[in-house]
Parts: structure tokens; C-alpha cells; sequence
């Protein structure tokens, strides 16, 4: 059913800084789009089947654009450590299990199954650089009813040898047929992995680059994250005077490629100006930033200058697949960035985290990630119940709590592209 009302306490972000609220209201889905909100539902609709979560509240659904989909069975663990040591000590020995499909099975059910439980309703996803399991992992969103963007991880270099593509011939081979399989999926489309700089050769980076010129994909990828991986690039590419431009001299940057771009910690002038120019998105990981030492990133420099921002849980370096974490660390570190380093950035607000991680995210994907006329219609209720307070508050203040003090549990009902994937009280 694509046509029905949500009636309940709506939501919603019109801008970075313009939070709309609408009590006892009513979000409208005519063929999986959204029709408006309204305070009075108008006649043409009064026929269409009403969800009645009268006293509850109705927000769009969350963007993740950034998640490492293998890395989930391990988060939690290795918070110890920055980047590199992370990644050889865990990430690596965990993605190399993916060569066995039936640890693949059990490990991505498990990540659909919370994913789709979660807020989230789209999502731009890394699997590990085997075939099979990336083709899986695609299979399971799809049946999930998440819509995401998927990619096979390209990498072929100062890795672990069970990680590195033979060739990056045979690696663009990979990826070819890999892109081609994809076409049975409804809601899980692929997206082009190098995985970073320092593990992508010349040689991969051009035959991806030819990829993506020929199937128009988009690409996803980490940028200045960690202080010594910057110096790594500069030393793996001395042709390029900042890590962007290694990706941006192989064309796979922006402009007539869409592209994410994680964390942006370290980002300097000629990059982000590079970014402001070529639509660049970036993924800003909170959590991850903190537990990996790699700091925090400048997010109201790019808000300020009218960039594409979204927020990623980072699995597994972030420890939770939940936004609404994301929401509360992306304020909380801004503060402390502000007060210990950069007085001149004002701290994020409470409506700007929600809408990067509503609309901000969301427009990767198009129109979504809102409830004005002609978005994709994703939806979630939230049953605030449980965080019980002695006064009466506004829409607004009940949305911040819930951001800080609820967790998926108390998520009601949730809605994508015009489906209900489920109610808490569904048998």
C-alpha cells in the first residue's frame, strides 16, 4: 500500500536551521512520494487509510553515508588505537573472513536485520573486496527494503596479501562483473570503493576511473582523516598537493561523479574549495573521529560555506549503527572543538544535526530525507513514552531528548520509499 495518511506529532527540516513542527498533523504518501504535511487533512484525502499514531512522533528517515557493513561483528573493539594500527589489528583480519560465504551469511544477517530495525532508511554501505559476499550483502538490503548504495571494496596495496586484488586489470574485471550482477536488485545500487589512497595504486585508481566513466557511477572513499595517513599520500603522491587531488586527477571527485568523501578531519583550504566547487559530499563520523584519535572535523566551516554535508555511523570505529548517537556526537565534539581549539566555530545546534542527518544525507539520494511535497516518503515513529518528563514539552524539546536519551527499541513503526518494512507490534 502506497497511498495513506500518518497522523501524529511531525517533524521535519526545511534547511539547516529551519525545524518544522506540526502537532496532531498529518503526513501524506500518494505512490511511495510525499503529498505535504497537514494540520487539517484535506477533502481528496479523506479516503486514502490512516495510520493513527496520535501523540507520537513522525520523522523522516535517517541517512547513514557512511558504514562498513563487515566491520560490524567487531565494533566496540580496538578503541585503543588510531587509524592504521586499527585497521591492520582488526579491520583487516575481519574482512578477510568474508572470503567464506557462509561466515558472510551469518555476519550480514545480522547487520540487515539491526539496520532495518534501526532509523535508518538509506544508507551508503562498504562490503569488503570479494565478489560474492559485496553481491550478498546487496541481496539482503535489498530484501530488507532498505535503499542503499553498496560497494565492492577496491583495493591493491599495502594491504594483507588475502585483501589485495592480483592486478588492477583483474580487479577492474572484478568490479565489471560485479557492477553487471547488480542490475536484479530494486533498492541497493552499487557504488565505485576505492577504499583510500594509500591502498589504491595509479593503476587501479585509472582502471576505476574508466568504470566509472563508462556505468556513471558514483564513488565513495575516506579523506584527510588521520594526521599520518595524510603524510602517507603525500609520500604515495607527490604529483598532488593535497590527498583530494589524488582522487580528483583520476576524475572520481565530484562534478559528473557523485561522490562521498568520509570525515574531512584534516581538510585544508585548496581542498574544501576543491569540494565547494565539484559538489562533493561529506560523511562526518563523530564517534569515530573520537574513538580513532583522529580529531574533529570544522563541520560548521562547511555548513557556512553551503557545502554537502550528511553524518555517517562509521562502523565499526563508530560503536553503533544508531544516527540519532551520531546526532548527540556531532553537538558534543563540536563544543569541544570550539572550546578547545577553534573559538571562531560556533557548536552545532540541535537542528542542524537532525537535518544533516535527514535532508542533508538524504539528497546523495535525491529528494529524501524530508517530508516537504515530492520527497521519497521514508518515515519513522518514535514512541517517547518511556522518557518521562513532569512538564508538557514542545515537538522540538521531546526530539531533542529522544536524540540523546532513547535507542532503537523505541522505535515504533518505520516507513520506506512508501513501504511499511514494520510496526513494533507486528507479529
Amino acid at each position: 500500500m502506497k497511498k495513506y495518511v500518518i497522523k501524529g506529532d511531525i517533524c521535519y527540516s526545511e534547511s539547516s536551521d529551519r525545524l518544522c513542527t506540526f502537532k496532531n498533523s498529518y503526513a501524506v504518501c500518494e505512490d511511495g512520494i510525499c503529498a505535504g504535511v497537514y494540520q487539517k487533512l484535506p477533502e481528496c484525502y479523506e479516503t486514502f487509510p490512516c495510520y493513527d499514531y496520535t501523540g507520537q512522533l513522525v520523522i523522516p528517515g535517517l541517512t547513514d553515508l557512511h558504514v562498513h557493513a563487515p566491520q560490524y561483528p567487531f565494533r566496540g573493539l580496538g578503541m585503543d588505537l588510531e587509524l592504521i594500527d586499527w585497521l591492520n589489528t582488526h579491520t583487516f583480519v575481519e574482512e578477510a573472513k568474508y572470503a567464506d560465504i557462509s561466515y558472510a551469511e551469518k555476519a550480514y544477517d545480522i547487520f540487515t536485520q539491526d539496520l532495518r530495525n534501526s532509523a535508518t532508511a538509506r544508507a551508503c554501505i562498504f562490503g569488503t573486496i570479494h565478489t560474492e559476499a559485496t553481491l550478498l550483502l546487496m541481496e539482503k538490503l535489498d530484501q530488507a527494503g532498505i535503499i542503499a548504495y553498496a560497494g565492492k571494496v577496491s583495493m591493491d596495496r599495502n594491504s594483507p596479501e588475502n585483501l589485495c586484488e592480483k592486478s588492477a586489470r583483474q580487479a577492474a574485471r572484478d568490479a565489471e562483473h560485479w557492477i553487471q550482477e547488480c542490475s536484479r536488485f530494486q533498492n541497493v545500487r552499487p557504488i565505485l570503493t576505492p577504499r583510500f589512497i594509500p591502498v589504491c595504486s595509479d593503476e587501479l585508481m585509472e582502471e576505476l576511473s574508466t568504470l566509472q566513466k563508462k556505468y556513471h557511477l558514483p564513488v565513495q572513499s575516506h579523506l584527510s582523516e588521520n594526521l599520518g595517513e595524510i603524510q602517507w599520500v603525500k609520500e604515495l603522491c607527490p604529483d598532488t598537493d593535497f590527498y583530494g587531488a589524488a582522487y580528483d586527477k583520476y576524475g572520481l571527485f565530484g562534478n559528473d561523479c557523485p561522490c562521498i568523501m568520509a570525515h574531512c578531519v584534516h581538510s585544508g583550504e585548496d581542498e574544501i574549495r576543491l569540494m565547494k566547487e565539484q559538489n562533493v559530499f561529506i560523511a562526518h563520523c563523530p564517534e569515530s573521529n573520537t574513538n580513532l584519535s583522529s580529531g574533529i572535523a570544522p563541520v560548521r566551516t562547511y555548513l557556512d560555506y553551503g557545502m554537502h554535508v550528511g553524518l555517517g555511523s562509521d562502523i565499526a570505529a563508530g560503536s553503533s549503527i544508531s544516527i540519532f548517537k551520531a546526532m548527540a556526537m556531532a553537538v558534543q565534539c563540536s563544543k569541544l572543538r570550539w572550546r578547545l581549539s577553534d573559538q571562531s566555530l560556533a557548536p552545532l545546534r540541535i537542528e542542524e544535526v537532525f537535518y544533516l542527518a535527514t535532508k542533508g544525507g538524504g539528497a546523495f539520494f535525491g529528494n529524501a530525507g524530508s517530508f516537504e511535497k515530492g520527497f521519497a516518503f521514508d518515515a519513522v515513529v518514535l514512541d517517547d513514552a518511556a522518557l518521562r518528563h513532569p512538564q508538557e514539552l514542545s515537538i522540538k524539546e521531546r526530539l531533542e531528548r529522544f536524540i540523546y536519551l532513547a535507542d532503537d527499541r523505541c522505535i515504533l513503526a518505520k516507513f520506506v520509499n512508501g513501504v511499511r518494512l514494520f510496526e513494533r507490534n507486528d507479529a
